[in-house]
C-alpha cells in the first residue's frame, strides 16, 4: 500500500498555468529560500494479506514526515533537497515469521517478529534552470532511498517549453531507477520445516535481486480560455528484473494442506515475469467558475501487458472562504481488472509459471473521499523566528476498495519563506 501512501503525497501538488505580462527588469523565478514540511499517518485494514497468500490481516499503520528545502541559487536557478522519513507497522509483514512462541500461529492475528516493523529513508536534490524569457526550464534529479530489505537509487531529467505567450506548455521528463532486493523469504523456506508430513513445495529462491525501472512522460498544457486550462499526459514505463515481492506466499490447489499451529505452509512465494510495460494516459481540466470556486477534474486509462486496465476518475471543488481559508472538497474513483496471473488462495497450480495472490492486483474497485482546509497568506505576515508562514494544508481522506479493504489518510502540509 506504499502506492496509496505515494497517491497521498502527490495530491498536494498542483498545476498552475498563469500568464505573465512583458516587463523590462528580469525577477527572479524564486526570490527566497522556501522550506516545506509534510507530515502524513495512515492506517488501514483488511482481509486480504498477500504476505499470507491472500488471506489474512492487513492492519497497517505507516507515519512519514517529509521536509523540502528550495533554494535560489541566482536568479535564474533552484535547488531542491527533497529529504524523508516513513516508518510503518504492518501485521501481515510481521506474519513473514508468524511463530513468536507467545500464541499459536494464524494469519488473522499479528506475530512479534522482526518484520513487523520498517523505517524507509530517501535523499533527493535536484537543479532547476529556467532561461532568461522564462520559456525554456531544464531540470535534473537524484534519488536515493534504503529500508530494510530494499535499496533504489534513481536519476532523471525534464525540459519544458512556453510558447503562444505562455498559453502552451509543452513537457518532456525521464526517469531511472535502479533497485536491489535483499530477499527476506517466509520462514517455511529457511529450513526446518522438511519433515513436516506431506508437506512437499516448490520454493526456490531468486537468483535475480535487482530490479531496473525506466519512465518517460510527454506533457501537453493548453490555456483554452479566461475560464478553462487542460492537461495531457502519456507516460510510457518499462521494468525489468525480480518484480515479484520475495515475501508473498502462495498456495496451489493441487498440494496438500500442511498447518503447523494455526498457520498454513506455504506451497511457494509470488512468481511474476521478469518484465512489464504499463502506459499511462491522463487528462486534467481546470475550470474556473468564479473568484470563489474552481472546478479541477482528472481522468486517467492504464493498461499493462500483464493484463491489467485501469481507470481513475476525481474532483475536486477549492471554495474560497475568505482571502486567506480555502476548503476543498474531494473524491475519486477508480476500477481495475485483473493482471492474468492473479489467482485467489487455492486455486493456482504447481504447473503454472506464473502466479500471484496479491489482492492489489485483483479485479477491484474504490472509492475515495476527502477534504482540504487551506491557509495562504502570500505576504507571511505570520513568523516564527526567521521563518515567515506562506501556507498551511490539513487535509483528510478516507479510502474504501469493494474487496473490504479500508484505509484512512491524515496529512499537515506547512510552507515556510525564508527571510
Amino acid at each position: 500500500m506504499k502506492r496509496l501512501i505515494v497517491y497521498t503525497l502527490m495530491l498536494f501538488a498542483g498545476i498552475i498555468f498563469a500568464q505573465q505580462d512583458d516587463v523590462a527588469y528580469k525577477k527572479r523565478v524564486l526570490e527566497a529560500s522556501e522550506i516545506e514540511t509534510l507530515f502524513s499517518y495512515y492506517t488501514q485494514d483488511g482481509g486480504n494479506a498477500a504476505v499470507t497468500g491472500g488471506e489474512g490481516t492487513e492492519e497497517l499503520t505507516d507515519a512519514t514526515s517529509t521536509v523540502v528545502l528550495k533554494i535560489p541559487l541566482s536568479q535564474d536557478e533552484i535547488l531542491t533537497i527533497d529529504t524523508g522519513l516513513s516508518a510503518y507497522t504492518s501485521a501481515s509483514s510481521s506474519n513473514v515469521n508468524p511463530f513468536d512462541g507467545r500464541n499459536a500461529a494464524n494469519a488473522f492475528s499479528a506475530s512479534s517478529g522482526a518484520s513487523r516493523s520498517d523505517v524507509l529513508a530517501y535523499f533527493s536534490p535536484s537543479y532547476t534552470h529556467y532561461s532568461n524569457d522564462r520559456n525554456h526550464i531544464w531540470s535534473a534529479r537524484a534519488y536515493i532511498s534504503s529500508e530494510y530489505d530494499y535499496f533504489s537509487i534513481g536519476f532523471g531529467g525534464s525540459y519544458s517549453y512556453l510558447f503562444n505567450e505562455k498559453n502552451t506548455e509543452l513537457s518532456l521528463s525521464g526517469q531511472v531507477y535502479l533497485d536491489s532486493w535483499n530477499p527476506q523469504y517466509p520462514i517455511e523456506f529457511r529450513g526446518g520445516f522438511e519433515n513436516q508430513p506431506g508437506y512437499n513445495p516448490v520454493f526456490t529462491p531468486f537468483e535475480n535481486e535487482n530490479r531496473n525501472s525506466y519512465s518517460a512522460t510527454l506533457g501537453f498544457s493548453q490555456i483554452l480560455s479566461k475560464r478553462l486550462q487542460a492537461l495531457f499526459t502519456a507516460d510510457v514505463v518499462y521494468q525489468s528484473g525480480l518484480l515479484s515481492t520475495p515475501f508473498q506466499r502462495v498456495y496451489f490447489d493441487d498440494a496438500q494442506d500442511v498447518l503447523v499451529e494455526e498457520f498454513q505452509l506455504a506451497d511457494d512465494v509470488e512468481r511474476l515475469p521478469e518484465t512489464r510495460f504499463k502506459i499511462p494516459l491522463g487528462v486534467r481540466l481546470n475550470y474556473y467558475a468564479n473568484d470563489w470556486a474552481i472546478l479541477r477534474s482528472y481522468y486517467r486509462f492504464y493498461t499493462d501487458d500483464w493484463g491489467l486496465q485501469a481507470h481513475t476518475a476525481s474532483l475536486e471543488v477549492p471554495l474560497k472562504l475568505s482571502d486567506k481559508f480555502t476548503l476543498s472538497p474531494n473524491f475519486r474513483y477508480y476500477n481495475q481488472t485483473k493482471v492474468d496471473y492473479f489467482y485467489e488462495k487455492e486455486e493456482a497450480l504447481s504447473s503454472y509459471e506464473f502466479y500471484t495472490s496479491d489482492f492489489d492486483l485483483a479485479a477491484y474497485s474504490a472509492n475515495m473521499y476527502g477534504v482540504e482546509l487551506q491557509y495562504k497568506d502570500i505576504f507571511t505576515k505570520t513568523k516564527i523566528y526567521v521563518f515567515g508562514l506562506k501556507s498551511v494544508n490539513l487535509r483528510y481522506s478516507y479510502y474504501k476498495r469493494n474487496t473490504g479493504l479500508d484505509a484512512s489518510i491524515f496529512s499537515l502540509a506547512t510552507l515556510f519563506v525564508i527571510d
